[in-house]
């Protein structure tokens, strides 16, 4: 299963925000955990930390069927994120990759919040915590629609198969 372009994309748009918003005198804390910290505290009022910790569960499973170097991270009883710092440190000599893993696990919850929040309410959270980030309800409604069909992919238990190609099988 992979993560949709958009949604990934609105993931690191996120996590360059908090790069640079990150580059401060206090001790070096990844960006991936500031996003999902933030997301955590906005959520856990919201919804209560079972939820926050079940979601961001469900986050996590999904994003290690893609980035399979998660396998060290686990979220904890009260939603927080345990292991991606010792993942991160271990990868440091390839920040791309350790970069990467990030950006898919904050996609993966993003694709979670937008199917069971929806994306005027996901907006609206996100706007809160990053008030000026850019970003805009058409990346959202086009990462809620590609989230919607990564999960009926994974349903079905098939691949994906883009339609110019299902059309072809399907006539031959």
């Amino acid at each position: 299963m992979t993560t949709p372009p958009k949604t990934r994309d609105l993931a690191h748009r996120l996590l360059a925000f908090e790069a640079v918003a990150g580059k401060t005198s206090e001790p070096a804390e990844s960006a991936t955990l500031r996003v999902y910290e933030k997301l955590r505290q906005d959520l856990g009022e919201f919804a209560g930390v079972a939820a926050f910790q079940s979601l961001s569960s469900r986050a996590l499973a999904l994003a290690r069927a893609e980035a399979p170097s998660l396998s060290a991270a686990r979220v904890a009883a009260d939603g927080s994120l345990q292991g991606l710092g010792e993942f991160e440190q271990q990868l440091d000599i390839d920040k791309d990759r350790a970069g990467e893993g990030g950006i898919i696990l904050i996609a993966c919850l993003l694709g979670l919040l937008l199917i069971f929040l929806g994306e005027s309410l996901t907006l609206r959270l996100l706007q809160a915590k990053w008030p000026e980030a850019a970003l805009n309800r058409a990346t959202l409604a086009v990462a809620r629609k590609m989230v919607a069909l990564m999960l009926a992919v994974e349903r079905r238990n098939t691949d994906f198969v883009p339609a110019g190609e299902f059309r072809r099988s399907a006539a031959a």
